[in-house]
């Protein structure tokens, strides 16, 4: 089922018909600091296995994302967030972030996860904190990580 959400002028949509996969390459290998350099067909897959939102201007471009890795009921990573720089505060990267964790299939997720580097802030709002035990927290880099 698709999960739509108006957003002012733009859409939220997990429509994956609608996904335009250039621009996120274009937007992840060039311009974010977490999968800088990542391939085409790298994004693609990505996306195929993960609950993708998209964020669409009035006429119907995408202009931000954010994508969720889940097993749909113990646990859920929400990453690969951006809006591009030309719809930057316009509340998008609040709503894509909203529209993730208020969706009906993962609003009862025990452990919603995610990281980031500069945007505390912003998932603070929805619940987020710093991991309690990250001790217990483990890891495990692949080659080419």
């Amino acid at each position: 089922m698709t999960f739509e959400r108006p957003h002012g002028n733009y859409l939220i949509s997990t429509d994956p018909t609608r996904l335009d996969l250039a621009v996120m390459h274009r937007w992840l290998s060039e311009r974010s600091y977490w999968a800088e350099g990542r391939t085409r067909e790298t994004v693609a897959r990505s996306v195929e296995h993960s609950l993708n939102f998209g964020a669409y201007n009035a006429i119907g471009a995408m202009v931000g994302a954010a994508r969720v890795v889940t097993d749909w009921s113990t646990f859920a990573w929400l990453c690969d967030v951006f809006v591009v720089e030309d719809h930057r505060g316009s509340g998008l990267g609040v709503a894509l972030v909203e529209a993730a964790v208020t969706h009906p299939d993962l609003r009862d997720i025990k452990r919603f996860a995610l990281a980031t580097a500069d945007a505390h802030d912003l998932y603070r709002r929805f619940g987020f904190t710093e991991l309690e035990r990250p001790k217990r927290w483990m890891m495990r880099r692949g080659p080419t990580a």
